[in-house]
């Protein structure tokens, strides 16, 4: 299919590796140009090199996108759009596991920079250009535990909680909507990432339980049998992105091979 975004430009988030990384991959086979932003630079760098064998534009910003400073320099990155682009990724590394009890103000303060503002500034800076130009698609990458919280991820709960409600009002804005801008979330489950086995390895330490055991106990969650890859998260982002997803608007689309029991 072709997605009708070839020439267009995005802004991906967390794109050396997992998620972003298979979101980038996706767009640029779709012949859109990318600026990847990690902070990572060695790993952004080896994702950039193969992703511009599709013979698209790849810019990279090794910043730390939940950064003022971060945002700057995405914005301002040589050869790239300044703040015109056509596709917004949001996507940063999610805080960090444990109880509750034992979160104070500042890492509250610190989940809700991150996996919310952050997106929020981001489409603050780039919505109203899309708006102008008739054509916009910002997709959230948050989580399945928006709709199903994992005690371990409270920080995350409630943080990413947050954004989903944010999306929710800002995308039916009739200003965006009726000029072909969407705002959607993906809501992935259980994908083969880096973040997945931080996870496993925090629920270990808690439960006490072998890292490997809980990880095969956790793939018989969903009918799948298994996680997901990246590459099949990032088609569907990508399909968001393209011309023929303009009537899909405010969603929370849960991305978990069936994990999640309920029919809403």
């Amino acid at each position: 299919m072709d997605l009708g975004i070839q020439g267009k430009w995005a802004l991906v988030g967390g794109a050396s590796k997992g998620l972003g990384l298979g979101c980038a991959k996706a767009l640029a086979q779709a012949g859109v140009n990318l600026v990847m932003v990690s902070r990572g630079d060695e790993a952004l760098q080896a994702s950039a090199k193969l992703l511009r064998e599709h013979g698209v534009t790849v810019l990279t910003v090794a910043q730390d996108i939940t950064t003022t400073a971060g945002r700057e320099a995405i914005f301002s990155v040589p050869g790239g759009p300044g703040q015109d682009f056509d596709i917004v990724i949001t996507n940063a590394g999610g805080p960090p596991t444990g109880d509750f009890r034992e979160w104070g103000r500042d890492e509250w303060i610190k989940a809700i920079d991150a996996n919310m503002l952050t997106p929020i500034e981001l489409i603050k800076a780039t919505v109203d250009g899309m708006a102008a130009r008739g054509f916009g698609r910002i997709v959230n990458i948050t989580s399945s535990a928006v709709k199903a919280p994992i005690d371990i991820l409270g920080l995350s709960n409630g943080a990413r909680s947050g954004l989903t409600g944010f999306v929710a009002g800002a995308a039916r804005n009739s200003n965006i909507a009726s000029r072909n801008v969407t705002i959607n979330n993906l809501l992935p489950g259980a994908f083969e990432t880096d973040r997945l086995r931080v996870t496993f390895e925090g629920l270990a330490k808690k439960t006490g339980q072998a890292m490997d055991s809980l990880i095969q106990a956790r793939k018989k969650v969903a009918p799948a049998l298994r996680f997901g890859h990246p590459d099949e998260f990032g088609h569907t982002c990508a399909f968001l992105c393209s011309q023929h997803a303009g009537f899909i608007t405010g969603q929370n689309i849960l991305i978990d091979g069936g994990a999640y029991p309920g029919s809403f």
